[in-house]
């Protein structure tokens, strides 16, 4: 069962974006059922060795912490208006961003940063926060970008593979509390393993493809039987990961993505899905590490190849 008392999380810097980030992330908590957590970190400035440098760094300290109480109360003003009855709490640290929200994701339910467009350059260099915490988090991570400043009856859109079942598992939680349908994406290829070989007119596609998307079904079901009231649609498109489910987002008001690693260099790599989705996504992105509880979905590995009957 979700643990409800566990708060969503939410970094704010001063910035525009990451206000409106946080009058969203309030509207998620409030509809989850969940306390809002807003918080603040300012570099660690190290130990001083002379009394110069211990008056310098306390002057800054004290410039920080003035910022941190603004910037905290700023935003948990601007939520709070909109959500009266939400529990927030605000938190200011001194530690590295990054090791801050990566420590609070593991008693979180999410941790939401306000997050522009990632461009090639800081994918590249892991350069940005939003990559920094995806990659490390304990808990789901929302890439929040685009115009909403709360929930929508809009769609949920999830991708799913053979080992997204945290994915599977929020975006039925979020589709629920939202009131909202959920659009389940899976992705499929007629490409062979190596050192198969077919001729392509034996092969019949249209009952490959209703083979695939009645196993991607059968995979959410566990979940269709918990969430009774989430109107659940299925798509299986021939094409790879990101381009399938963005080609899905047209209307969706957030979408949710597995990710199999949590090191630096599976945040680097180009070609993963949720990194593209960081990357092309004009809505919420949320990425989920394979980590956690809830029915286990299981597609095979490999779909048998049917062949084409009749003359």
């Amino acid at each position: 069962m979700t643990d409800t008392s566990k708060p969503v999380v939410v970094g704010v810097d001063g910035t525009a974006a990451a206000l409106r980030a946080a009058r969203w992330a309030g509207a998620i908590a409030a509809k989850m059922g969940s306390p809002l957590r807003i918080v603040h970190a300012g570099p660690y400035l190290g130990h001083s060795l002379t009394d110069a440098a211990a008056a310098i760094r306390a002057a800054v300290i004290d410039e920080q912490r003035g910022s941190a109480e603004t910037y905290l109360k700023d935003a948990a003003e601007a939520v709070g208006e909109h959500e009266p009855d939400l529990a927030i709490s605000t938190v200011a640290l001194t530690a590295p961003v990054d090791e801050a929200l990566v420590s609070l994701s593991l008693d979180a339910r999410l941790i939401v940063l306000g997050s522009d467009e990632i461009t090639t350059a800081a994918a590249m260099l892991v350069g940005s926060l939003t990559l920094v915490v995806a990659a490390r988090s304990r808990c789901p991570l929302v890439a929040w970008r685009g115009d909403a400043l709360r929930p929508t009856g809009q769609p949920v859109v999830v991708g799913v593979d053979g080992s997204s079942r945290v994915a599977i598992s929020l975006a039925f939680e979020l589709a629920d509390a939202l009131g909202s349908p959920l659009w389940v994406v899976h992705s499929w290829s007629t490409r062979l393993p190596a050192g198969e070989i077919t001729v392509p007119f034996m092969i019949d596609w249209k009952a490959l493809e209703d083979t695939v998307r009645r196993e991607v079904t059968e995979s959410v079901a566990p979940w269709c039987a918990r969430y009774p009231d989430v109107a659940v649609s299925v798509f299986v498109d021939q094409a790879k990961p990101s381009k399938a489910i963005l080609g899905h987002l047209a209307g969706a008001q957030l979408v949710i993505v597995g990710s199999r690693g949590r090191n630096l260099l599976a945040a680097a790599l180009l070609g993963s899905t949720s990194l593209n989705l960081l990357h092309h996504a004009p809505l919420p992105v949320v990425v989920c590490h394979p980590d956690g509880a809830g029915p286990r979905a299981s597609l095979t590995a490999r779909t048998p190849v049917p062949r084409a009957t009749g003359t």
